[in-house]
């Protein structure tokens, strides 16, 4: 029973399987078929699709080929038409040349012609010059017997009126172009310089080579001399001043030229008269401690006036050069108040003719430096400082200014006739300077003797401080024409023989007066 069971269930087993295998491949069957008609389908678009591609592709090609074909067209119309224009611009430049051919020939014919008219013309013009140089032979031996002088003599006598009347014409012709360029070419100049003169306010001072040192009694004198002048001593040969222990009361006098070591001098004296303790080991502690101060201010007022003026990378050496220019003068000027007045000047000037002021004041501060060397030298302070400032790196233009405001060399930018400008308007301030009394009133009178060098000339005088020269004329002998005239010839005298500070302006004065006296 149990093996019959296991039987049918093997073969219902087998049934089943065989069953599966039967429906499995009717599956695959009908997948199969499914299948290909999927991909005889999917041939039959992919044929229809290349088919439109392939007409959508012939039709953009027809249409390039046409657009091709159109622009080709285009330029071989555009070619025919440039050969066109060229034949019909060659063709009119030969109708040109030949109607130019038939009028050179005519205009050959019309010259031949005229020709032929001169040479006929000049035989005539010769015979009438022979005729009427007869006729002017005869009228010059006519006038030689009614005259009484001969032709040469005749001829030099004209000459020697028309050169008075050419000289004086001349005279009146400078005088007015002199004048015309007073008005136009100052007018300019004038308005720039006043410009700046009035924008720039500066207190002067003037510097001696003494300073007095002041004493609260004169017992201290004693102890400053020190036992057989040992202390004064050691004070002159470790400042290199000069101390002058006088009958001047409660002072003592410091000479030195130098204003450093004339300040440092001054300087230590204070200490060692308040300290007290005066002898040499003494004072030569105080010199030293008080030369190491005096650096350092002159350090710090180098900075102090470059930060002021707002100049930007000035070499460390350039500073400290700048700062010693507050214990050197020129002319009894500070040396640093006038650079700081140039540096100014030079700026505001810059500005008004459309320069680079900060230039124009970087040269400006800079331009006396060659004042303050620290050794002795033989060149001149404007070539000396230039030298300094290609040393440090300075510009060219600010090294060229700073060489050529004395005219030792070219000037070869607009700065430096600014800084040459600059430094004799600040020079020429009243009181800014001080000249020896000697030299300047033999100035003047150099000045009034080339004006009594001229005839006519009554009364010659000096004034303005010698940038003017007033003479006063004869006038019976000098009459108006020659008064310019001898202005204008004074003027060349004392540009050519005389060396002056600025413009000497010469005024020549004519006056005739007439006195009666009624009874």
């Amino acid at each position: 029973m149990d093996s019959t069971i296991i039987i049918i269930g093997i073969l219902a087993l087998a049934i089943g399987f065989a069953i599966a295998k039967v429906i499995e491949k009717n599956r695959a069957s009908s997948t199969i078929k499914n299948v290909k008609k999927q991909a005889s389908m999917m041939l039959k678009e992919a044929k229809t699709e290349a088919e439109q591609i392939k007409k959508d592709k012939i039709l953009q090609a027809k249409e390039r080929f046409i657009e091709l074909k159109s622009e080709h067209e285009k330029v071989i119309i555009g070619r025919d038409k440039k050969m066109n224009e060229a034949e019909k611009r060659i063709r009119e430049k030969e109708s040109r040349v030949s109607l130019e051919l038939d009028k050179n020939k005519k205009l050959n014919r019309s010259i031949e012609n005229k020709e032929k008219d001169f040479d006929y013309k000049l035989e005539f013009i010769e015979k009438k010059k022979n005729e009427v140089n007869k006729l002017h032979k005869n009228q010059v031996q006519q006038l030689e017997v009614i005259s009484g002088l001969s032709a040469n003599d005749a001829k030099d006598e004209l000459m020697e009126t028309l050169k008075e009347e050419a000289k004086t014409d001349a005279m009146a012709f400078i005088q007015d172009t002199l004048e015309e360029a007073k008005l136009t070419a100052q007018q300019e100049a004038k308005k720039v310089v006043l410009n700046t003169i009035q924008r720039v306010g500066v207190e002067q001072t003037v510097d001696n080579c003494v300073s007095v040192f002041n004493l609260d009694n004169d017992d201290v004198k004693g102890r400053i001399i020190g036992r057989e002048g040992r202390n004064i001593r050691t004070l002159e040969s470790t400042t290199g001043v000069e101390i002058i222990v006088d009958d001047t009361p409660e002072a003592i006098i410091l000479s030195c030229f130098d204003p450093v070591r004339r300040e440092i001098a001054r300087l230590s004296m204070h200490k060692l008269v308040t300290d007290g303790r005066i002898h040499p080991a003494r004072i030569e502690e105080v010199v030293a401690k008080t030369t190491k101060e005096i650096d350092q201010e002159i350090v710090e007022i180098g900075k102090r006036t470059v930060i002021d003026l707002g100049i930007h990378g000035l070499h460390p050496e350039l500073i400290k050069t700048v700062g010693r220019m507050k214990y050197r003068s020129s002319y009894g000027q500070n040396l640093l108040q006038h650079s700081r007045e140039v540096a100014n000047l030079c700026s505001i000037m810059a500005a008004e003719l459309g320069l680079n002021a900060k230039i124009a004041k970087r040269a400006g501060l800079l331009h006396d430096i060659g004042k303050v060397p620290d050794t002795d030298t033989e060149l001149p302070h404007a070539i000396l400082g230039m030298q300094w400032a290609e040393k440090y790196g300075e510009k060219p233009d600010v090294c060229n200014a700073i060489g050529a405001h004395h005219d030792e060399i070219e000037m070869k930018s607009l700065y430096a006739p600014i800084i040459q400008v600059c430094d004799a308007i600040s020079g020429a301030r009243p009181g800014a300077r001080r000249q020896v009394i000697d030299s300047y009133i033999q100035r003047l009178k150099e000045l009034e003797d080339v004006a009594f060098g001229f005839s006519g000339v009554q009364k010659a005088y000096a004034i303005q401080a010698g940038r003017e020269l007033r003479v006063i004329v004869e006038s019976e002998k000098v009459d108006d024409t020659k008064a310019a005239e001898l202005s204008f010839n004074i003027t060349q005298k004392i540009q050519n023989d005389m060396t002056y500070p600025g413009q000497v302006k010469v005024t020549v004065i004519r006056e005739t007066r007439v006195v009666n006296i009624a009874k």
